[in-house]
């Protein structure tokens, strides 16, 4: 039988209620500093107000990404302070962005441009993953209603990372060399890590290196969530505390290389980059990453012209990703303990091709016209270990394919001071395939037979179409308000995972829930209309006070959710007992519903004042919720986040940066039963940020989690982080994932 000649060795690690009212937080904060002249950006989700954004835009502030830095390796986490915005919990460097009840691939989600796909069965290495938090010189979300010039294949909205812009040597500087250098430590988990950036630049060329080294041993809860003990039975020495979250240890490297050239009007950027992640662990899945290694390619041209802009931009990407046994889980099995794990590889190639063009009509009108093609090449494949993973390796996917072409265009109109348009079509076909699989063994003959037996090929034809507005009446309020159709066709694990066998069903789940899923190859593209409002009050300054309102409703079709499986044949997990199970993992095939999703999203900031001791002080905070239903079933959907607020107090005084933020989750109730998902208690987190900036060395001081409270976050996941994962209840059913206790974190940078 055919196999893949590589099989990666496992990777080894060293081991080594109530809330609190916010008055009280405020006696922590370190007030005095010594006062000098420092010019730093105010802390707010969106940038200044003199910044004139694009029609549904925010951006992340520079403050709010240096910070962030100290506090995690995961550059989603850098998006912590958007509004509707959460986090679905991963590994340390590979959570998922959640955002209005949408997340993984209802989000388009680019680095630098690109569209990359995740090329795992647990999408382990989604997009963000492939940047380091170092690195990241700009964030952009459009949050609400999506432009076609900037959506396409997701639902619901469009979040840009993008590395910092090539920098050139001022005329007559002659040559520009610069760069710096910083590290950081994390008290829980013991997480370290260092980067390093230089440019070399002169007027018409620039050269820029990033590298940056992160890891971390496995973090602590407040207390205790389980028994302590071996992290699996043949693994005696392997000891793990009761509040040790197992498999959540991680080693990540990153380099990136820029080149850009310029003229007047034209600039040439081209970047490489490279990825090794030795090991990343999961507490949320049955299996570990044990390798990720990504090569990138970017090319970008820009130009203006008398008619308006050019855009261009190829890439190409490849990934080689391995999942084991870590650590923490058991890694030998068979009735004589002669079965070496379960190891599992997948390689994805991407390769994307886009052309834009922004073209002056008239001063009032602007056309966007362009058109994009995605290739994308998956092969998954399991090797044989022996038992009964044997003699044969194992096809989860053979020569998959999923190719999008993409064409659009979109006509915005500034009437008049008060009132602009927009309004925009996009058209695209989706063609995805799969070739052959097979079995470990006979066994999984019947499935795969019957698999391949089908015409497996699907081609989706799609369109999206947008309408917005924004209304500016005053220098004090503006408002947006639209509508979008958006369309998304399945990944290729949802289409063409085949077998209903247990052990290979609980290896591909996107969702972090412990629960088994297959694909299924009949899905249809999900469609979703939405209708999103913005208000937006300040004053006329947009620095003294402002407040935003955004309320927003979805209705999407052929919603990609789950359902019980059923199957035959004596493998299979589908059995009448799993579709009545109210608790325990079950086993589940992605199948196309109906559903609603509705919420809405209230933040805003105010000046306290400033004095020359004491300096300025800002009072900001955020609220958010949204509502998932499934409107087939009546069930609730997975994973959606509950009530929650943020508050924070922040100091400025000369080079000093102070805050004082309360974390505030509600309980969450609405759960999916489909899944078997855990309720979660409310809670309340305090947690403490602090800079000071010299002329060419800043400091970063942060306490998360001041309290040392316990908690579970509602995406955070069912904890499979040790034991014999492969078995489907060998670990028990019921635990969460605990959120993390006490950290403190300092970080250094230099300048050069």
């Amino acid at each position: 039988m055919n196999s893949h000649p590589r099989l990666r060795a496992r990777a080894a690690r060293p081991r080594s209620p109530a809330l609190r009212p916010l008055c009280a937080l405020l006696a922590a904060l370190p007030f005095a500093a010594f006062a000098q002249d420092a010019s730093l950006q105010p802390v707010t989700v969106t940038a200044p107000r003199a910044t004139v954004l694009p029609v549904g835009a925010q951006d992340a502030d520079g403050e709010t990404l240096q910070a962030g830095r100290t506090a995690s390796s995961d550059s989603a986490n850098l998006l912590r302070n958007v509004p509707g915005l959460s986090l679905q919990g991963a590994g340390g460097v590979s959570s998922l962005p959640s955002l209005h009840g949408m997340t993984d691939d209802r989000l388009r989600i680019q680095i630098d441009g690109m569209d990359l796909v995740s090329s795992c069965g647990n999408h382990m290495n989604p997009p963000l993953s492939y940047i380091d938090p170092t690195r990241v010189g700009s964030v952009r979300v459009f949050a609400g209603v999506t432009p076609v010039s900037v959506g396409g294949d997701s639902l619901g909205a469009t979040i840009q990372v993008d590395s910092p812009a090539p920098e050139f040597a001022a005329p007559g500087q002659g040559r520009l060399l610069k760069g710096q250098a910083g590290t950081f430590y994390r008290s829980n988990g013991h997480g370290v890590g260092a980067h390093l950036s230089a440019t070399y630049a002169t007027e018409q060329t620039s050269l820029r290196y990033d590298g940056s080294t992160a890891q971390s041993d496995n973090y602590r809860s407040a207390r205790d969530f389980k028994a302590a003990g071996p992290a699996a039975s043949n693994k005696p020495a392997q000891w793990l505390g009761g509040n040790e979250v197992g498999s959540s240890s991680y080693k990540t490297r990153n380099h990136a290389l820029a080149y850009a050239l310029r003229s007047d009007a034209h600039l040439v950027e081209m970047r490489l980059g490279l990825q090794d992640i030795p090991y990343q662990n999961y507490p949320n899945q049955r299996m570990d990453m044990t390798g990720n290694d990504s090569h990138q390619f970017n090319l970008r041209y820009q130009g203006q012209y008398g008619w308006g802009q050019l855009q261009a931009r190829a890439y190409h990407e490849k990934t080689r990703h391995s999942m084991n046994f870590g650590e923490d889980k058991q890694f030998w099995y068979g009735a004589a303990n002669n079965v070496p794990g379960m190891p599992m590889d997948t390689e994805g190639k991407t390769t994307g091709l886009q052309v834009k063009g922004d073209v002056n009509l008239s001063a009032r009108d602007t056309l966007r016209v362009g058109a994009e093609l995605q290739r994308y090449g998956l092969d998954d494949w399991w090797l044989p270990s022996g038992g009964g993973m044997a003699p044969n390796t194992l096809w989860n996917i053979r020569d998959g394919r999923r190719d999008r072409f993409d064409a659009y265009g979109e006509w915005e109109a500034r009437w008049n001071p008060q009132w602009l348009s927009q309004v925009g079509l996009r058209s695209s076909h989706v063609r995805s395939n799969s070739g052959p699989v097979q079995g470990y063994n006979s066994g999984y003959d019947m499935e795969a037979n019957a698999f391949n037996a089908r015409d497996r090929q699907r081609n989706d034809s799609n369109i999206d179409m947008t309408a917005l507005a924004r209304y500016t009446p005053s220098a004090n309020a503006s408002y947006e308000f639209g509508f979008a159709h958006k369309t998304r066709s399945p990944n290729l694990y949802e289409r063409y995972t085949w077998t209903t066998g247990g052990m290979a069903m609980r290896m591909v789940n996107l969702a972090g829930d412990g629960n088994g899923y297959v694909g299924n190859m009949d899905l249809k593209p999900e469609t979703a209309n939405t209708l999103s409002a913005t208000a937006d009050w300040h004053d006329a300054t947009g620095e003294r006070w402002g407040m935003k309102f955004t309320p927003y409703l979805s209705y999407v079709n052929n919603y990609i959710d789950a359902r019980r499986c059923s199957g035959s044949g004596a493998m299979t997990a589908c059995t009448g007992a799993n579709q009545t199970a109210t608790t325990g993992f079950v086993y589940l095939q992605f199948a196309n519903q109906d559903a609603r999703l509705h919420g809405f999203d209230l933040s805003g900031f105010t000046d306290l004042g400033k004095s020359a001791d004491w300096g300025q002080f800002t009072l900001s905070g955020m609220l958010s919720y949204v509502n998932g239903k499934n409107r087939s079933t009546g069930d609730n959907l997975y994973n959606t986040m509950p009530l929650n607020a943020r508050v924070a107090l922040t100091q400025r005084l000369g080079a000093w940066t102070g805050s004082a933020e309360l974390l505030m989750v509600s309980n969450k109730t609405r759960v999916s039963a489909v899944r078997n998902e855990l309720p979660t208690a409310g809670y309340g987190l305090v947690n403490l940020r602090a800079s000071y900036e010299w002329k060419q060395v800043r400091l970063d001081l942060g306490i998360d989690n001041l309290f040392d409270r316990f908690y579970h976050h509602p995406q955070g996941g069912a904890y499979v982080g040790q034991g014999r994962t492969m078995a489907g209840t060998a670990v028990p059913w019921g635990v969460r994932v605990p959120g993390m206790g006490r950290s403190v974190n300092v970080g250094v940078t230099v300048k050069f």
